[in-house]
């Protein structure tokens, strides 16, 4: 047996990591295709700060996190319908005001600890069983309503203002959907971090876009691809000796370069196949 396998603290990660691979991007896939994928990170940067306020009042820092991002999902949500302020000046924003916020508490508390580098690049070593029963009831209501409003997902990604006139509620969508984006990022702090946790909401999905054909072959292949990064970049992290988080990140964009490189040998051997048929024909 494997010697990653000896260690219940990984067996634990990879359990973790798994999951989190597959519930990241199946939400990820319908936040890229709104072109609202930086919602990940600004409610990735108000999770810090949730985790700050959490460490200097002394309470628990994924709840004060999972409160923060919810507020945040909600009123970035009600921003955007009411025509308030741009989507993207909305998540600046909130994105600005919450480092700030989170920098300003961290000056008061005498600056970073173990602890808060631990939320913000993942800890292998304190994911409990409650972390990973917290994730796996939350990757049963990702998948879930995937699963049950995938149509009006698709649709209001596609064309918000057909959606609606079709009778899609846009609205209630989008606000679950920024919602459970938000408790998928405080949930994974442990394992990727609050900082690096964007990225594997995006990164697996760009990917999947690049081979699939079909919006649900998308989304599985985005789901496979976020559960390879994880698995893959957590055993290099083992036997390398480096950051869990970092490491599984860095897995995701490898195997991103790939798809591409594929991706474009793919294109060159079609045109070259292409203008053989038309040197014949002529």
């Amino acid at each position: 047996m494997p010697s990653i396998f000896e260690y219940d603290f990984m067996v634990r990660a990879l359990i973790g990591g798994a999951m989190v691979g597959a519930l990241a991007p199946a939400l990820g896939m319908f936040l890229v295709l709104r072109r609202f994928a930086l919602i990940a990170d600004t409610l990735s940067h108000v999770a810090f700060m949730g985790v700050a306020i959490g460490l200097f009042t002394k309470t628990f820092p994924p709840f004060v996190a999972l409160g923060a991002t919810s507020i945040a999902a909600v009123a970035i949500d009600q921003l955007r319908a009411r025509r308030m302020m741009p989507g993207d000046a909305a998540l600046a924003v909130f994105l600005y005001a919450a480092l700030a916020v989170a920098v300003v508490i961290i000056s008061l508390a005498g600056g970073f600890n173990v602890n808060l580098f631990g939320y913000l690049f993942g800890s292998v070593l304190t994911i409990a069983p409650t972390d990973l029963w917290l994730v796996a009831g939350l990757m049963v209501v990702v998948i879930g309503f995937v699963g049950v409003f995938f149509s009006e997902l698709a649709q209001s990604s596609f064309d918000s203002d057909l959606a609606r006139t079709s009778g899609v509620p846009v609205g209630w969508i989008n606000l679950i959907l920024a919602v459970l984006t938000g408790a998928t990022i405080t949930l994974s702090m442990r394992i990727v971090g609050v900082l690096l946790i964007g990225a594997l909401i995006v990164i697996p999905v760009v990917a999947s876009l690049r081979l699939a054909t079909g919006l649900r072959t998308a989304v599985i292949l985005a789901m496979t691809f976020g559960v390879f990064s994880s698995l893959l970049g957590l055993s290099i992290a083992y036997y390398a000796n480096v950051a869990a988080g970092g490491a599984v990140v860095l897995t995701a964009v490898g195997l991103l370069i790939l798809v591409e490189i594929g991706a474009a040998l793919r294109e060159h051997l079609r045109r070259g196949q292409w203008r053989a048929t038309n040197h014949s024909q002529h």
